[in-house]
């Protein structure tokens, strides 16, 4: 008995030992970080971080309080609203619907609509826009962001939001373009989709959200549920304003509810973006297969589309040579960052209540840092290298207009000790460990490293004169100007 007693304590010495290394182990993060010192100095109100790796959740923290009026402090269950980070969870809902036979998508979107119907137009006379180019902003649709309300104030319905009249609007949602022909972020096109969603079940949004992702998920703190309705979350963050006050009562009402209306913590969002990793490699998914898994990351816009996006997700960035999928969301006194991995299980969430002069530059240094410290690296072993021939480097080094992401930053191509980099402001700003090196492939296209696509150059004259990108089965060529001086 003795010697059982005995061992049965050593095993639980040597398990309490096992997690304490496991805590132990991420701890640098806490102290590389310094997020507190950084909430003093922007005037941030509060701060929530999630790091997962090898899909499972390795470190979560929280800063700060949940109101500047208060001094109670934001824990791992505060939910913050968390803006356009609904647009990839509407998009999975229609994904599901789609897979259970309820909608689909590669329909057109009209006849589902009863409420309001799309407004006439000749880029939709002979091409009927169809769910999925509202998902991907290939519709063509006006409308990006929208104004919040508060407990009080006249709430616009949906048709009124579509009709344009609503504070930024004043005439109805149009058509800028043929649908599928361009890409175009668009709120509205995300509020049609929630108008025909509602309008075929009968249902909120909502609730269709609840039941067939956050309850399977167990996503206990996520809601879409608005502050004015029952059912609504009781820990919570409140918004703030740039000096650091609460914006109103601190609490913001979308009724936009499909492309910004998402209440989440970091916790909740990285267990959603785990199951999609899982999915995507058919083991431990629970509730997202993989085929929706592959469908919802897939890139599926490329031409002018901020370097691709797929179906609610930005495939934007490739940093530490991973390919991710991943959501930023800005509401006025509140927003975060969605990051993850499309193999290995890695990425990070974070949520912070305040204004964008207060939360960008902790948000942006804090993502830097996690990209840096975390040991993560996704080279592909089929990627294989060869030099630059001298008269290619010599013709490449310039500044040109935007190729890589189309927001009209210029690019700059450098020499460093015989080898090439790219400068952008866009591949800088959340940077990690790696040095943006254009690298020369075997097979005559160019890839930059960390950023996603691959590239084609073609020169005329002895001059870059146009940049293909390639991403999966899309290309998109563009013409180059040398903006040099």
């Amino acid at each position: 008995m003795k010697t059982f007693s005995h061992t049965l304590f050593f095993l639980l010495l040597m398990i309490s030992c096992q997690i304490f290394a496991q805590k132990k182990e991420y701890h640098f993060l806490t102290d590389s970080l310094k997020i507190e010192q950084q909430l003093e100095k922007y005037k941030l109100a509060g701060f929530s971080l999630v790091v997962f790796e090898n899909y499972e959740i390795v470190y979560a923290n929280q800063f700060g309080v949940k109101s500047m009026n208060s001094a109670e402090r934001i824990d791992a269950n505060t939910a913050f609203s968390t803006a356009s980070i609904a647009k990839p969870i509407t998009a999975l809902l229609c994904h599901i619907l789609e897979e259970k036979g309820l909608i689909n998508l590669d329909a057109p979107i009209d006849p589902h609509l009863k409420r309001w119907h799309l407004p006439k137009s000749k880029f939709i006379e002979n091409n009927k826009p169809t769910w999925k180019q509202f998902l991907n902003h290939t519709a063509g649709t006006s409308q990006d962001g929208f104004e919040d309300h508060y407990e009080g104030e006249q709430i616009p319905t949906l048709q009124q939001s579509l009709l344009g009249q609503i504070p930024r609007y004043d005439k109805e949602i149009e058509f800028l373009f043929t649908p599928g022909s361009d890409w175009k972020y668009s709120g509205g096109g995300y509020t049609i989709i929630q108008m025909a969603l509602e309008d075929t079940f009968n249902k909120p949004i909502a609730v269709l959200a609840q039941e067939y992702i956050f309850s399977p998920l167990r996503m206990k703190n996520t809601t879409m549920i608005q502050p004015n309705e029952n059912g609504f979350l009781t820990n919570v963050a409140l918004v703030h304003d740039k000096e650091g006050k609460v914006i109103k009562i601190g609490l913001p009402i979308t009724p936009q509810v499909g492309p910004s209306g998402l209440w989440s913590t970091p916790t909740d969002l990285a267990k959603l973006s785990i199951e999609i990793q899982n999915a995507l490699r058919n083991k431990n998914n629970k509730v997202i297969s993989h085929r929706v898994a592959k469908k919802v990351t897939a890139v599926t816009a490329l031409k002018n589309a901020v370097g691709g996006w797929a179906y609610g997700w930005q495939k934007s960035f490739g940093y530490n040579n991973y390919d991710w999928f991943s959501c930023n969301g800005s509401n006025t006194g509140v927003g975060g960052s969605v990051f993850a991995t499309m193999k290995d299980g890695n990425g990070f969430v974070l949520l912070a209540n305040g204004e964008k002069p207060n939360r960008i530059p902790v948000i942006t240094e804090t993502q830097r840092k996690i990209l840096t410290l975390m040991d993560w690296n996704g080279v592909k072993a089929d990627e294989v290298a060869q030099e630059i021939p001298s008269d290619i480097k010599e013709k490449l080094i310039g500044t040109y207009n935007d190729f890589l992401y189309g927001l009209g930053a210029e690019v700059k191509i450098t020499k460093k000790n015989n080898r090439l980099y790219a400068e952008s402001p866009i591949l800088s700003l959340f940077k990690g460990k790696n040095e943006n090196e254009l690298i020369y492939l075997n097979n005559g296209l160019f890839k930059i490293t960390d950023y996603p696509n691959l590239l084609k150059l073609d020169f005329n004259n002895g001059k870059l004169s146009a940049v293909t990108v390639f991403r999966d089965q899309l290309t998109h060529k563009m013409e180059i100007i040398n903006t040099a001086k």
